[in-house]
């Protein structure tokens, strides 16, 4: 037996159209609260990252994405002291599949302003999901080029 340990990886995007962000409400699988976050998931075995982003906003909020570039990685233990590696990508959409259900545990996925979404930090998720977009605000992004995704 390993007893190495291991973080949980985890993508999520930020994805922007005309002022407002693609967001999802989801209940949190350890309070029962509802909370927002970014689409967001686990990686998949033999997945990419960039995959892998794609799946989870497809599954999350129905929209398809275009994924332009890198915000980062964020180290991240939750309440429950799990850890989190957690890539997180800009993405554009580039269409919206409405006959498709959403996640089980997904409640929506609206569109917010960042005003919006600010004035519910209470009801985040985590930290990471104002960190990634005042990350993204201040022009703080990579290309592609900078994920090795073979």
């Amino acid at each position: 037996m390993n007893d190495r340990w291991r973080p949980n990886v985890t993508v999520a995007a930020v994805v922007h159209q005309e002022g407002r962000y693609l967001m999802v409400e989801e209940r949190d699988p350890v309070s029962g609260h509802r909370v927002l976050n970014q689409p967001a998931g686990h990686l998949e075995p033999g997945e990419g990252l960039v995959d892998a982003v794609k799946r989870e906003v497809l599954e999350e909020t129905r929209w398809e994405v275009t994924v332009t570039g890198y915000l980062g990685v964020a180290l991240f233990t939750a309440a429950n002291n799990t850890t989190y590696l957690r890539h997180s990508f800009l993405c554009i959409p580039t269409r919206e599949h409405s006959d498709r259900n959403l996640d089980e545990a997904i409640i929506g996925a609206p569109w917010m302003s960042y005003e919006e979404i600010k004035s519910r930090a209470e009801r985040h998720r985590s930290h990471l999901v104002l960190d990634v977009l005042r990350q993204y605000r201040a022009g703080l992004c990579a290309p592609l080029s900078h994920v090795i995704d073979a």
